[in-house]
């Protein structure tokens, strides 16, 4: 992908992340910010995507793969409540199969794809840049989870988020990203980094928005 083309790839999801951390915490907006929620994520992997270095066949089946797992893994959690505890998606991540959004193996390739290119940068052996990306991923989720119960991503039926939700995000990421490290290319994509920075910084913000909403 031309140089030309990253300053306004990187502009538009900057553009999209800041309108929707905006247009979610407006209630006469929030409706329709909630609604875009799932393409915005198509999106995100799209222009991620653009900016991919090795498109081998290889690379393709850890792209069908990661989906396939992450999505499969969630219709798991969801009849069974084994993989994460006991939950439910809401209608925020839109059209779902099996009682889970099809947008959510999306969501599993583009974070283990950003933290996989992270970690890769490393100068460790590849099973530690394994583990440190899984932990990545869980640290994510840490900012994702309150406000995923705030805007109907999904929603636990249980008193708190239990701690094996943690431990299953982790277990999950890890046999993914193995299948990622694992595979023949190249693991390099400059718009890895700030996307994930966008995530990181999309989630702590929408907490500190929630915390100060809800403090007496």
């Amino acid at each position: 992908m031309p140089d030309r083309l990253y300053r306004p790839a990187l502009t538009i999801l900057t553009l999209a992340y800041l309108a929707g951390l905006i247009g979610l915490q407006v209630p006469a907006l929030a409706p329709l910010f909630k609604s875009l929620v799932p393409f915005n994520l198509l999106a995100s992997l799209a222009i991620l995507l653009l900016f991919h270095t090795d498109w081998k066949p290889s690379f393709l089946f850890y792209c069908l793969l990661a989906i396939l797992l992450g999505f499969l893994v969630e219709v798991l959690g969801v009849h069974t409540g084994f993989v994460f505890g006991v939950y439910e998606y809401g209608a925020t991540l839109g059209w779902k199969l099996w009682d889970v959004p099809i947008i959510i193996g999306v969501n599993w390739l583009m974070l283990t794809y950003c933290c996989g290119v992270i970690c890769d940068r490393l100068n460790v052996p590849v099973y530690l840049k394994t583990i440190l990306a899984a932990f990545l991923m869980v640290l994510l989720d840490l900012w994702i989870e309150p406000v995923a119960i705030q805007l109907d991503f999904w929603n636990w039926l249980e008193p708190e988020i239990p701690i094996r939700n943690y431990l299953g995000w982790w277990v999950v990421s890890l046999v993914i990203l193995s299948i990622w490290y694992g595979l023949p290319f190249r693991k390099q994509n400059r718009l890895a980094i700030p996307l994930l920075l966008l995530q990181f910084v999309f989630f702590i913000l929408n907490n500190l928005v929630f915390f100060f909403l809800t403090k007496p």
